[in-house]
This record gives structure tokens, sequence and C-alpha cells, in this order.
């Protein structure tokens, strides 16, 4: 049974060939980031080395990129740079989904209540500043690295997740499953975890992998200038900006880098919206 509706879903999801370009991207990124130490092609290249004997190279056989300032192959450091991108992604999710969804379910079902009218208006006071300006603000202040970059951004992003379950929250605590589970005593923890949330989950999982990409694409503009994973890691924001200073001449460095960003971008884009569709033919 189990077998049967995965291989259903499947069928749904791979009706949609852009859904499946964005899975094998993510699934391709995902990979080199993991086996970075074995797909590399100069693993060595990943910490702090120096040969400027083979600096500035263009792109080649020996290396398919290119080399940087300091002869360091460009692709090995994309491949090591896919690990922050990805940790930043995952760490910052796994942070604000839990807080912004708890919030949202609990400013929804007690709507015009002072739970309400608190949770909420704290939310339109971090909407109402623009994110990269708010995640800017936060990291300059703080030692600037990848685990204040990740703090930064998870400040930034938890009220979207609100404003998006107080909507769901506000129309289902009227339904009739839900007035039922009151009649009968359910307590309130079983009613917004156990009746609200899972029809909430569909549109949170498809929000999930939408925003890994931006999440993704904030941590390479924090990057790009000086507030993210510091030097000698590589990270595929600082390989941009470091690229950038010897543009147009060795426009490999910055360029494959920057093709990084957007290809992780719209694998995420693409599967998410897949996810999506996948979810809107279920619930047809």
């Amino acid at each position: 049974m189990r077998r049967t509706r995965i291989g259903r879903w499947w069928y749904k999801f791979s009706r949609n060939p852009l859904s499946v370009v964005g899975l094998i991207i993510v699934v391709g990124v995902v990979f080199c980031a993991v086996f970075a130490p074995w797909v590399a092609p100069y693993p060595e290249h990943a910490g702090p080395y120096v040969n400027y004997r083979e600096a500035n190279q263009p792109p080649s056989l020996a290396h398919p990129f290119g080399t940087d300032i300091f002869g360091r192959d460009v692709l090995s450091r994309v491949f090591f740079a896919f690990r922050s991108s990805l940790l930043m992604g995952i760490v910052v999710l796994s942070i604000v989904v839990p807080v912004g969804v708890t919030l949202g379910l609990l400013a929804g079902y007690f709507k015009e209540s002072w739970i309400d009218i608190l949770i909420m208006r704290i939310t339109d006071i971090f909407l109402s500043v623009p994110p990269l300006i708010l995640a800017l603000a936060i990291t300059s202040v703080l030692k600037p690295n990848l685990t204040n970059a990740m703090i930064a951004v998870s400040v930034m992003w938890w009220p979207w997740y609100t404003r998006l379950v107080y909507g769901m929250a506000t129309s289902l605590r009227n339904e009739y499953f839900v007035q039922s589970a009151e009649l009968i005593g359910a307590s309130k923890f079983h009613i917004l975890f156990r009746e609200i949330l899972p029809n909430c989950v569909s549109t949170i999982l498809t929000k999930m992998t939408l925003d890994m990409g931006w999440v993704i694409l904030i941590g390479a503009a924090l990057s790009f200038v000086g507030l993210g994973e510091q030097p000698p890691k590589p990270a595929l924001g600082t390989m941009v900006a470091d690229g950038a200073k010897y543009l147009p001449e060795y426009w490999w460095i910055s360029v494959f880098p920057g093709l990084a960003i957007m290809l992780i971008v719209l694998g995420f884009n693409l599967l998410g919206d897949g996810i999506g569709d996948l979810f809107s033919l279920e619930e047809a």
C-alpha cells in the first residue's frame, strides 16, 4: 500500500519535466557536497593552499573551472562551498519552521485574543524591515562567520512562516473537525498539532523547498560582503567577490561560482514548484 502510494506520487511528480530537472539538480548538488573530498579533483585546495605557479589559469582539462589568484582549483572549491551553502539552508529552516509554525498556530487559533495581538504585531514589525538589510545589520554587529550569518537569517525568516500558518489556522479553527475535537474535550495541544497542523503540512513543505534556495542566496550575499563563511574556507559568495576584482580578464574566478549559486536557487525553485503541484493534485 505504501509502495503503491509512493509510486503514484512519483508518477504525478514526473509528469512535470521541470520538476524532475529540479530534483536532479538538487540531488547533484547534495551529492557533490557530501562526497566533495572524493569527487573534487583537488580536495586539498579547499584549505589554505597556495601555488602561484598555477594561478589564474583559464578553464582546461586539468582545471575545468580554471584556477584562482592563489592557484586553487575553482571546481574543487565550488564543491566544498556547496557544503556551507546547504548547511546554511538546513540549519536556518530547522530553526525558523518550528518557531514560525508554532507562533502562527497559536495566533491563528486564539484569534482576537492577546496572544494573537502580541504575536502578530511583533511579526508585522519584523516583516516591515527589508530582510537583507536586517540580516546585514545583525551580522555587522556580530562577529562575521557562518554561525552568526545563520543566526541573522533565522531572525529575519521566521515571520514569513508565522504569517503563512496564521492565515491557514484562522480558517481551519472554524472547521467541523476542530469543533468536534473541542466538543469531546481535546486539549489545546491536540487541536493545534494533531488537527490543524496536519492540514498545513503540504503548504509548509512547499514553502520550505522554495525557501531553501532563497536562504542560500541570502547566505551567498552575506558572504559576498564578508559577513558569512570566512577564508580560507570556500563560500560561493566569497569566491564571486574575490574574482570580481579581476573581471573581465580572469572571468572564470567569479562566473563559475555565480553560476553555481544560480543553479542551486533554480533547482530548489523547480523542485518546490513540483512539490506544490503534487500536493495540489492530491487535494483535487
